[in-house]
């Protein structure tokens, strides 16, 4: 085993693992399987949403893109690829993240537009990755851009899993939840999709567009009235809709924390991957993986999931794994321990900051410059500490998004 590694040998962990779910390959690899053919020989139509929109169309373009009749890609400001258009004739449409607003909405009007435009006979490949309920919406009351934003403002710094999140999204949507196949007709669809939940179930990446919703449209919803303009959507559809419906995963965080191990395996290093995904309060979780990482054997420690943040009324800066780090850093302190959290699409929260790479040193450094660690996370602001500690990660948009990624290591 080699004697220590640097924080850029943790770096290049990170992005093998972000190689190995890259939304272009994913989607590309699935094309050229032999078996099942996916979509069938022919034209159809290209209609990608998400983070990975761009990249996954790409993939598209390099295998299938004689095929592509016409399509749409709706993705973040930042996500999109201008020269996309030149490759297969899709129109791009881009809106915003985490929270929705008024282009979200028209998204959604021009998704079912595109759907009831075609012809009979038209087929469809849909490439669905994290963010789309965010980015592409149609409520089923009065389309109110504030009462949108407002509800999933409240999400956001409620503390809830991203299924209980998504559940309550689907209850006031006239497309999630699965009612997007309502305006399919029975038309074939083939979905690519890369998983962005624990469990990797299509009823849950981008609050099911395409998938059967088997649990209560209205679990998760809170206490207090929807905001005005927000009003519980229509039934799912009946389950004969779906049996065009074909949905394959490409890409999950199982995959990247397996390309990741190979990786730090290829290198010499002894790895562990934890199997059991992260989830809960981050802070919490920031602790606790900072003492497995003292308590267990020398070498890489890889894990996975999406752990959640309850903000408070007035949040600083940062996201899930900036303060899972800040929080492992408290506990790290003084050792020569390393410990990369970063989410996978580039994006930890609404900042432009991926995540952080702490050690035994950063409390120190933070504290040089006037930050406490507990006060700081009571405060929500992980990222103003951080990026004074010099300890934030940036690899802008990544072309996939498969939850977050904790790597360890151990002297």
């Amino acid at each position: 085993m080699p004697l220590a590694p640097s924080r850029q040998d943790l770096e290049a962990f990170y992005r093998a693992a972000l190689a190995g779910v890259n939304g272009r390959r994913a989607v590309a690899a699935a094309l050229e399987a032999a078996a099942p053919r996916v979509p069938p020989p022919g034209a159809f139509h290209l209609l990608a949403i998400g983070k990975a929109a761009s990249a996954m169309a790409n993939g598209v373009a390099d295998v299938r893109g004689g095929d592509v009749a016409g399509g749409l890609v709706i993705t973040r400001d930042g996500y999109g690829d201008p020269r996309l258009s030149e490759r297969i004739p899709v129109r791009q449409l881009l809106a915003a993240h985490p929270v929705p607003d008024a282009r979200s909405l028209e998204a959604g009007d021009a998704l079912v537009d595109y759907l009831q435009c075609m012809p009979a006979d038209a087929r469809f490949l849909f490439l669905i990755s994290g963010g789309a309920s965010s980015l592409v919406e149609r409520p089923a009351g009065r389309q109110d851009p504030a009462a949108l934003a407002q509800l999933n403002e409240w999400l956001l710094a409620s503390g809830l899993d991203i299924a209980r999140m998504n559940a309550l999204r689907k209850s006031i949507s006239s497309i999630k939840g699965g009612r997007l196949v309502r305006w399919l007709g029975g038309r074939r669809a083939d979905g690519l999709l890369i998983s962005d939940v624990p469990g990797d179930d299509p009823a849950v990446i981008g609050s099911g567009l395409l998938a059967a919703d088997r649990e209560s449209a209205h679990e998760g919803q809170p206490a207090e009235p929807l905001p005005p303009g927000m009003t519980p959507g229509p039934p799912p559809p009946e389950a004969a809709l779906f049996d065009n419906v074909h949905l394959q995963i490409v890409a999950s965080n199982t995959i990247a924390r397996r390309a990741c191990a190979d990786a730090a395996r290829s290198e010499g290093w002894r790895v562990r991957v934890i199997d059991e995904l992260l989830t809960g309060e981050a802070e919490v979780l920031g602790r606790r993986v900072a003492q497995s990482l003292i308590d267990g054997p020398p070498g890489m420690m890889i894990m996975g999931g999406e752990p959640t943040v309850t903000l408070p009324e007035h949040p600083g800066r940062g996201g899930r794994m900036q303060t899972l780090a800040l929080a492992a850093a408290e506990s790290l302190a003084d050792t020569g321990c390393l410990l990369l959290a970063a989410g996978t699409d580039g994006a930890d929260g609404p900042g432009e900051d991926a995540g952080a790479i702490v050690d035994g040193g950063t409390v120190q450094r933070l504290r040089r410059v006037g930050f406490d660690p507990a006060l700081t996370l009571s405060r929500a602001d992980a990222g103003n500490a951080l990026a004074a500690a010099g300890d934030l990660l940036q690899t802008g948009p990544t072309g996939t998004n498969v939850m977050d990624l904790v790597i360890g290591f151990r002297p």
